[in-house]
């Protein structure tokens, strides 16, 4: 009898909450909301001066210095060629007028020397490019070395040009 009075109670229980219980759905709101449409742009007004190191959208514009995010270097040197010193100065404004910009240097060597020397030569690389980086108004948090070496050639021929190829300096943008 005990089985059988809580056996009813918990019946009856589960009655009264099944009474209770209300549906919060609202039957209007099943269709999920229409995107609005983006605000129509007038091309002629929209032009990015590619000489706005500034700007954000100059990283992908390939007239703009800030698309140009690779260093090369001479054989067996770390000291920046002259030729790019307008590129790396293109990316010190940058991150001066976008103090939220966060770069990742990764210093390359080319096959020849040992493991251990081309990782020290990497990151000379990686530091020479810091350091006109710095000089030019970004922040020393801005910026971060890492050297690979010869552990990752963007070509794996042995001859003077792809040797060329990978002497250089990537300057990757973990945060615009």
């Amino acid at each position: 009898m005990k089985v059988a009075a809580r056996l009813g109670l918990i019946l009856i229980m589960s009655l009264v909450l099944a009474a209770c219980a209300r549906d919060t759905r609202d039957d209007t709101d099943t269709q999920p909301p229409t995107p609005t449409p983006p605000p129509s742009v007038d091309v002629d007004t929209d032009r990015v001066d590619p000489n706005d190191f500034a700007d954000s959208r100059n990283l992908d514009n390939p007239q703009s210095l800030l698309s140009q995010r690779e260093i090369y270097f001479d054989f067996d040197r770390s000291d920046v060629q002259a030729r790019f010193v307008p590129v790396i100065e293109a990316h010190a404004a940058y991150m001066r007028a976008n103090p939220s910009a966060r770069v990742l240097l990764e210093g390359h060597a080319d096959e020849r020397g040992s493991r251990e020397y081309n990782l020290g030569l990497g990151e000379r690389r990686g530091n020479s490019v810091q350091d006109l980086t710095r000089a030019g108004g970004a922040g020393s948090n801005q910026l971060e070395v890492v050297s690979y070496g010869e552990e990752r050639p963007v070509c794996r021929q042995s001859s003077d040009n792809c040797w060329e190829r990978n002497r250089r300096v990537e300057i990757v943008y973990t945060a615009r």
